[in-house]
């Protein structure tokens, strides 16, 4: 399933050694086996009894796809509990591309078990629809329940339609999307007091019960629990906020115990900045420097309303975190020599990898493409790590050509230049930050250089 999925977006964040577990690959046999004891159990309850007969088959078929639909709701809601060791081994941006698969898929059975179940009991009453649909609306314990939690998932689903997404803030879909967890909760009523699954068999009451407790386990630990832990034990404030580039600034923030948080170049946090309205929507923000023993550091873009009030951070500003996650760290690294390829603001991670890293004059490169010379950030940060430690940064500044090259116009060629920009690349890890469509150009390059797909790092964050 994930090779289909990233093959569809081009883009591919292969397990590094930090990433290779035994049971990393049992995620796809889990969900299998989650759903085969599913339909075990609806043909143990007498699932498979009523298929010879059109209005039983109905309403048969109708109960199966809403155990389907509530197992796969449930995988959706742990694959994005952000659970530590499910996240450093897969990274976000596969657990989002998988939880939006399978959530459509969930969507789409649940809309099957409404009609089918529906129908099931029009043909079996012998009545019309609509008033079997008001029956099973008032007269059913739970449905009303149920009903308003369909709608929350409908809107969810709406929302997640790239074309919707596009018209809508970052801000305001994060907090859309947060009417899955009301949707999950509010069909449960339902599935206990009518799913003859439920009412019927012990073992399902446990399956089911156990895979709510789970869910809603990680939920309330990993969502909930340790972002306010790390929040009250590390006391994060805003320090300073220093303008880097027209529109995009640091923020530089101070707290106690820091060399306690788990934090890693490259990687980010979604921030809460405690300043009135609007506090409540996160932000996901990469730190840009190497984290200190009091002190980190990340770098916005203004890009929204969210991201330009930033700018007007006054220092002591109290900060909520959740974090860290991502898994472009230290830990992908498998070879001596580094080549780090970035655009626009996608050099924040890079940048602190570069800090932090280990690495001798001459084998680190770093390719840094910006638009115009005062787009480039970092510039004397950069300069100096060129000087202390022997990085090689070349800025391939200039417009976009018309070929839709990663490079720059007149560059050259999109696959054949990095070869020669950087001999020897192929036995390099090639770490990679920026828009999509443009880290997919340098995919591209890079396998085209015989960049080996292990040591071809990125982390989309696309919403």
């Amino acid at each position: 399933m994930a090779t289909r999925i990233e093959r569809r977006h081009g883009l591919r964040s292969p397990a590094g050694n930090g990433a290779r577990s035994w049971w990393r690959d049992l995620l796809g046999p889990a969900l299998a086996s989650g759903m085969l004891v599913v339909v075990a159990m609806w043909a143990a309850g007498g699932g498979l009894h009523g298929l010879g007969d059109l209005a039983a088959g109905a309403t048969s078929i109708g109960r199966l796809t809403g155990l389907l639909s509530a197992d796969l709701l449930l995988v959706q809601v742990l694959l994005m509990a952000r659970v530590p060791v499910i996240e450093r081994a897969y990274g976000q941006d596969r657990l989002t591309r998988w939880h939006r698969l399978i959530g459509f898929a969930s969507f789409n059975l649940m809309l099957a078990h409404i009609v089918l179940i529906t129908v099931g009991y029009t043909w079996t009453l012998h009545v019309s629809l609509a008033h079997q649909a008001w029956e099973l609306l008032t007269g059913y314990p739970g449905m009303l329940l149920a009903t308003a939690g369909a709608v929350a998932l409908v809107l969810v689903t709406v929302t997640s339609i790239r074309a919707a997404r596009r018209r809508l803030r970052y801000e305001s879909w994060h907090l859309l999307h947060l009417y899955a967890y009301l949707g999950v909760g509010l069909a449960l009523p339902h599935q206990l007091w009518t799913g003859a699954d439920f009412t019927t068999s012990p073992a399902a009451r446990l399956y089911w019960w156990s895979a709510y407790g789970i869910c809603a386990g990680a939920v309330v630990v990993f969502r909930l629990g340790l972002p306010a832990w790390r929040t009250l034990r590390h006391r994060l404030e805003v320090d300073k906020v220093v303008a880097e580039a027209p529109g995009v600034y640091s923020i530089h923030l101070r707290g106690r115990g820091l060399r306690r948080l788990p934090a890693r170049a490259g990687q980010f946090f979604q921030w809460r900045f405690l300043t009135g309205r609007g506090w409540s929507r996160a932000h996901p923000y990469s730190l840009s420097a190497a984290p200190g023993p009091d002190r980190l550091r990340i770098t916005v873009k203004a890009l929204g309303d969210g991201s330009r009030a930033l700018a007007e951070l006054r220092p002591g500003t109290k900060v909520l975190i959740e974090g860290p996650y991502g898994r472009l760290t230290a830990e992908r690294r498998t070879a001596r020599c580094l080549t780090m390829i970035a655009s626009g603001v996608g050099i924040t991670p890079l940048r602190a990898l570069l800090e932090e890293l280990p690495y001798a004059a001459g084998e680190a490169t770093l390719l840094y493409r910006a638009r115009a010379d005062p787009d480039v950030l970092f510039r004397d940060e950069l300069d100096r790590l060129a000087d202390a430690r022997g990085v090689r940064v070349l800025y391939l500044v200039g417009p976009r050509g018309d070929d839709g090259s990663w490079l720059p116009a007149g560059w050259g060629g999109e696959t054949t230049a990095l070869g020669d920009i950087v001999p020897g690349i192929r036995h390099h890890d090639v770490f990679v930050c920026g828009p999509d469509a443009w880290m997919r150009a340098v995919v591209r390059a890079a396998r085209h250089a015989h960049v080996p797909d292990d040591r071809i790092h990125l982390e989309p964050f696309a919403w």
